[in-house]
């Protein structure tokens, strides 16, 4: 069985496109998962970000996968893309990386445990995730919600802003 999955992809540290382009590449080859959808790139100004990195903007996209992948499976399976795209973590939250994914949504699936909240809290309040979401799904209502992602992001206030980039990646 295969389920539909958004996911939200960010960069701000050195070839930002080239981040995105290598980590959506690698999602494509992921065991049962294939891609169906790519948003547009977008230029986007830093969100809860220290003031030390405020500068450093970020490039955002979002892509569909189809994935016959167990959510925790595929959950690792993303964490292990980070880390093999040079993803640090450490305790410093929100510092500059070279690509950050997070599951926007799995299916219908709804889950409130700590390493794994769905939808992604907080994507109804940053352009930076409505914008490209608006772009492959505008009509899309994602659990929890009643209204659609298109309708949510022409009420966010404009700022911070997201606007698409002068270079995009090509293909899905």
């Amino acid at each position: 069985m295969t389920c539909e999955s958004i996911l939200s992809l960010g960069s701000n540290l050195g070839d930002r496109l080239g981040w995105l382009c290598a980590a959506r590449a690698a999602l494509a080859t992921l065991p049962g998962t294939r891609l169906i959808a790519s948003s547009r790139v977008y230029e986007t100004e830093p969100v809860d970000v220290p003031d030390a990195w405020r500068a450093d903007g970020f490039l955002n996209a979002v892509v569909v996968v189809k994935t016959s992948l167990a959510v925790e499976a595929f959950s690792d399976a993303i964490h292990a893309i980070e880390t093999a795209l040079g993803r640090t973590r450490g305790f410093e939250r929100h510092a500059p990386r070279t690509v950050d994914i997070d599951i926007l949504s799995f299916g219908d699936l709804i889950s409130d445990r700590p390493n794994l909240r769905l939808p992604h809290p907080g994507w109804a309040r940053r352009r930076f995730v409505c914008a490209p979401l608006a772009d492959v799904r505008p009509d899309l209502v994602l659990p929890g919600q009643i209204r659609p992602v298109s309708a949510i992001l022409a009420e966010l206030p404009s700022g911070p802003a997201a606007i698409p980039a002068a270079r995009q990646w090509e293909g899905i």
